[in-house]
Parts: structure tokens; sequence; C-alpha cells
């Protein structure tokens, strides 16, 4: 645990054990989305599944990267991970990504990942909200995953009809705002 940068959040008025919560949720809910997001890959075949399948697994080594990047954090703030993966799961801040019962609907598949993407939007928000002007880390790791997480809602908002994004697919390394949390 890093005592001075703890003491620091505290100072700032935060209550640093709610927010470690927060981040070992979004976690959670990160590192599930990956094991998910694999199982959703894979079954995105036939011409439309093909067609999205570098998207997805653009997103889903992204948030791999995102529980990266977070897992550091938690640590610093003196906080931890559960020893018992299911007990991970569980507390995930967003629900699991299951395969729709017909998993040859893309667009049920596409509405999963969606669904997956905006519970995320959401939780990485609130940290910012929580953390803006006072935990300056915090914030730069949670913005920067959110502005990850918004990407992959529009590339999926997108593919549903719902209007152009405005954004494109990568071209070469992923998780451009993440990495530097990474390295």
């Amino acid at each position: 645990m890093a005592k001075v940068s703890r003491e620091m959040v505290e100072n700032s008025g935060i209550n640093v054990d709610e927010l470690v919560e927060l981040l070992v949720k979004n976690a959670a809910a990160e590192l599930t989305t990956f094991y998910y997001y694999t199982i959703l890959r894979i079954n995105l075949i036939g011409l439309d599944g093909e067609g999205l399948k570098e998207i997805a697994e653009t997103a889903r080594i992204e948030d791999r990267n995102h529980f990266e990047a977070l897992v550091p954090r938690i640590y610093e703030l003196g906080g931890s991970l559960p020893k018992d993966m299911k007990d991970f799961h569980d507390i995930s801040g967003c629900p699991p990504a299951y395969l729709p019962d017909d998993i040859t609907d893309i667009k049920k598949l596409m509405k999963v990942l969606l669904q997956a993407e905006q519970c995320a939007v959401k939780q990485y928000t609130k940290i910012c909200n929580m953390t803006a002007g006072k935990d300056h880390r915090t914030y730069d790791l949670a913005l920067a995953i959110l502005n990850e997480e918004i990407q992959h809602e529009s590339w999926f908002s997108e593919f549903l009809g719902d209007g152009p994004s405005g954004h494109f697919l990568r071209q070469g390394k992923t998780s451009p705002f993440v990495s530097k949390f990474l390295e």
C-alpha cells in the first residue's frame, strides 16, 4: 500500500474504502467481461459474425487491459482482490455478458456486448465524478478507461443501427488511453 497516496486521497474527502470497493467491482467486471467476450467472439460466425470479430476482439483485449491497469491502483489504496474467483465474479459491478439462447442471432449477441459497455460507461463515470479534483491518479485511470468504454459502446451501437458513431476501428495498438498505465 502507498500510505501517503491513500492519506492524500482520504484528506481530499473521499471515502477510500468506498472507492476501493468500486475499483474492485470494476476490476471484477473487466475480468469477467474479458472471459465472456472470449465466448461471445468465438460464436461470431457466418457472414455477419465474421465482420464483427475484429471489433469484439479489440474490446475483449482492452477489457483485459482495464483489469490489469486497475489492480495496481486497488493495492496502492490498501485494497485487495478476493482470493476466490467465484467470489470475485459475483461482486462484479456489471451483470455477466452471457450468450443469448440463440447464439446464431448476431443482433442479440451485439445487444449483450452493448449492454456490457453501457454498464461500464456508467461505472467509470461514477468513479470519475467521485475522484475529480481529489484523487488525480484514480481519476486519470478511470477517465482513460471511460474513453475506451465509450468507444466500445459506440462501435456496438453503430452495428445495431443506432446511427454513425464517429469512431473507427483502431489501427495497430490497442488501449490507446490506458496503455500508459500498463508500462
